[in-house]
């Protein structure tokens, strides 16, 4: 089986961007275009099996390589062994998780001669494409359409500074390595705790100033864009007992 060679020359981020492309265009085809026949081919009666996404947008169901350490990272192991256990879609939307996951391993094992710009433009323009998962599970296209409803890129949610200001809560690729990331990275949702995601559609209360995910408080960001002051479900059931 022959997952790829690493060249012994250095890698440019333009190579290492062309090589992802490819493996995630064939992971693409057989989770969307050929997914019965993928299907077929991950028997769980079978030993553990990996999918293979190659440079040349092919793909294949194979065993993992037999030496240690392998050429390249290896792709999750087994993924055959859940199918009959599982949902089908929720299955196809693991192994998607799972891809996205080795295809960023992949990339940036080529890249672990680039320095930290190149590192960052890689990334930047891997970014740039939707994740397997994103395809598979069609996301893309509610998370586009909810970043045209705010009319920007970033993200829709937005919140009054102490200066009477509205602060746009919001992070675009390259601003998610400047100052506006350490400024969120300690974010939590008021609802589940969970932290912040630039990827995520969040909402400020206007109240209590505390950040929650639209779902924790099922806000959609069309719902948001008619909301002149948001209060959470605590603040607003506060106002109900005075």
């Amino acid at each position: 089986m022959e997952v790829g060679s690493i060249s012994p020359a250095p890698r440019t981020v333009e190579e290492i961007f062309k090589d992802y492309s490819g493996r995630r265009a064939a992971i693409v085809r057989a989770l969307t275009a050929d997914v019965d026949s993928f299907y077929a081919q991950c028997d769980p009666e079978k030993e553990n099996l990996c999918l293979y996404g190659h440079p040349n947008e092919s793909w294949e169901v194979n065993l993992p390589a037999e030496e240690v350490p392998p050429e390249l990272p290896e792709p999750a192991l087994g993924i055959n062994f859940a199918r009959d256990g599982m949902n089908r879609k929720d299955w196809l939307s693991l192994v998607a998780v799972h891809s996205d996951s080795w295809l960023l391993s992949v990339a940036f094992y080529l890249g672990a001669r680039l320095n930290r710009n190149e590192r960052k433009r890689l990334f930047s323009m891997i970014n740039d494409l939707p994740t397997v998962f994103e395809v598979v599970t069609d996301r893309r296209q509610s998370r586009e359409k909810a970043g045209m409803d705010s009319g920007s890129k970033s993200k829709l949610s937005t919140k009054r500074s102490s200066d009477g200001q509205i602060k746009n809560n919001s992070k675009t690729v390259d601003e998610g390595y400047g100052e506006d990331d350490d400024e969120h990275s300690e974010t939590l949702c008021g609802t589940c705790g969970g932290n912040y995601n630039a990827d995520e559609f969040w909402i400020g209360c206007d109240i209590c100033e505390r950040w929650f995910h639209g779902k924790c408080v099922k806000i959609t960001p069309a719902k948001a864009e008619n909301i002149k002051q948001y209060k959470c479900p605590s603040c607003s059931s506060k106002k109900g007992r005075q």
